[in-house]
């Protein structure tokens, strides 16, 4: 599995916390910034990684910022993107097995970075569990290629 990993200012300690868990799961990932903590446009950091998760080059994008957001409706502008905004561990989970999001935001604001790491965990470990749920991410795929360019 290849993560793609981004947040703006209100995001960047968390950040550090996940690239740390990623680390200690042997999971490969790219950080895409921010590397600072003054104040940063957070559309900036969601689309390129939206991007590039949408056209497979990552298999899952996490995103922070000050509530996760502002980063979970840019990258849902792209198309292809099922970005969850996620600040527990049973909606982290559902999300995958329910929805296969292939990306998640979240808040550090909202949430610590324990609970954050967690969710990660839980959300990289999920499996989408098909069956119902395909015929319904058929229908957004459908509208997706009827309506958006």
């Amino acid at each position: 599995m290849k993560v793609a990993i981004a947040s703006d200012h209100g995001g960047i300690n968390t950040r550090g916390e996940i690239i740390s868990l990623l680390e200690q799961m042997g999971i490969e990932y790219i950080d895409f910034g921010c590397d600072c903590k003054t104040s940063v446009d957070y559309p900036d950091y969601a689309l390129p990684v939206a991007e590039k998760v949408a056209n497979g080059e990552f298999d899952r994008g996490i995103l922070i910022c000050g509530t996760g957001i502002g980063m979970s409706i840019a990258a849902n502008k792209v198309k292809g993107v099922r970005c969850a905004l996620v600040h527990d561990v049973y909606s982290a989970k559902l999300t995958r097995e329910h929805n296969d999001s292939n990306m998640i935001a979240m808040g550090e604001r909202v949430i610590g970075p324990g609970l954050a790491c967690e969710i990660v965990k839980v959300w990289l470990q999920a499996e989408f569990s098909g069956q119902r749920h395909g015929a319904r991410l058929e229908k957004i795929a459908e509208y997706e290629k009827s309506h958006l360019s």
